[in-house]
């Protein structure tokens, strides 16, 4: 039976249609399915544990209950190292934020002096962009107060997916014809591996990063350097965006904290550097080597995903992107839209790519042993 073939227009209508259906449910639905996906990403970094757990006659429920003790311990050591420096930014608070109205006052000075731009109309600047940001700290206000939420609710999340994978899977075979099950299982297996990797990868290179930017806020001499090169590290997840906040961060402290410009100018030296070491040598060795999004896309998906679910979204945005791509590169049909996503600019003049093999990255071989030992 020959299969029918529809106009352009009318496959491209369904598809935007489509487009604007989805866009409105995630929307909408934002509370519901943010702790979802984290949960998921949670659940796929705790599998290998679970399953290695099994491994040694360990039963199911009691298995994924130790991944999550021991996920929620990491998470716990890791507040407590900082809270010392939490509670050292909460005490000196007020002595900051003197500090910083007495720069703000120098800064209006030389506005006034440079511009001729009076006191008095700087202030009803920022009276009115005020006024227009009322909308943004209410979200953020029900963005902090959904945190609770989030978080109480990830574990549970976590258990039931963990607990119901098999039912996922087998649901995924039913769902595609069984002339067709040796595939899906080949994609299945392909892009578990592929997902893993990446996910440890972006771990590791988080957790190398936040000691490289302690290390050298420390020698230069930042307070909170342990803190801010944490939330740093946090940050440079978040492609080009979060790492220009990354040494915004520790340049306004040493501002409000020391006289003079030497400390700033040592922190964008010292990050400059690190950022050089993070994506020349860290992100291809240690990040997925078969999971590579491109700039363009990277920094789309991260506004995409800012206006859709605030900064969940944009810390969710380059992780799901990138499962997106790990899918198109298996599957026949969407085989060009993984090529566009990814970042193997064609080098030849008719659009071939003579790339050579790239070995295999860190977290890939972590990950493959792991399965090997399954």
């Amino acid at each position: 039976m020959q299969e029918k073939q529809y106009p352009f227009y009318l496959k491209s209508t369904v598809i935007l249609f489509g487009l604007v259906l989805l866009t409105y449910v995630l929307l909408n639905l934002a509370d519901i399915l943010t702790p979802l996906a984290f949960a998921l990403i949670i659940a796929m970094l705790l599998n290998p544990l679970v399953n290695k757990l099994r491994k040694h006659r360990v039963p199911n429920v009691l298995s994924i209950i130790i991944a999550l003790l021991l996920a929620i311990s990491a998470v716990g050591l890791i507040f407590y190292f900082l809270s010392s420096q939490i509670a050292g930014l909460s005490e000196n608070l007020p002595l900051l934020k003197a500090r910083f109205s007495e720069i703000l006052h120098d800064l209006q000075f030389w506005l006034q002096q440079q511009f001729g731009l009076s006191v008095n109309k700087q202030l009803q600047l920022i009276n009115e962009g005020m006024n227009n940001s009322k909308a943004l700290i209410g979200n953020t206000l029900n963005t902090a107060l959904g945190t609770v939420g989030v978080v109480l609710l990830l574990p549970v999340y976590v258990f039931l997916m963990l607990f119901y994978k098999s039912l996922i899977v087998k649901f995924l075979y039913a769902v595609f014809a069984e002339e067709n099950s040796q595939k899906v299982a080949d994609i299945l297996g392909q892009t578990k591996i592929a997902i893993q990797s990446y996910m440890v990868g972006l771990l590791l290179e988080a957790t190398i990063v936040a000691v490289l930017n302690s290390m050298a806020l420390l020698i230069i001499g930042v307070k909170y350097a342990v803190l801010l090169g944490v939330l740093g590290a946090l940050l440079n997840l978040l492609p080009y965006i979060g790492g220009l906040i990354a040494i915004i961060l520790p340049v306004l402290m040493a501002t409000v904290t020391n006289d003079g410009y030497s400390m700033q100018v040592s922190i964008i030296v010292a990050y400059a550097i690190i950022q050089f070491i993070d994506n020349n040598i860290l992100v291809p060795r240690i990040v997925s080597s078969k999971v590579q999004i491109n700039a363009l896309v990277s920094i789309l998906v991260v506004l995409l995903g800012g206006a859709l679910w605030g900064v969940a979204g944009m810390f969710l945005s380059i992780p799901f992107v990138a499962i997106l791509k790990i899918i198109f590169d298996r599957v026949d049909g969407l085989k060009p839209w993984g090529l566009l996503l990814g970042d193997e600019v064609p080098t030849g003049g008719k659009g071939f790519n003579f790339k050579k093999n790239k070995p295999p990255s860190v977290a890939e071989e972590v990950v493959g042993d792991s399965a090997k030992a399954r």
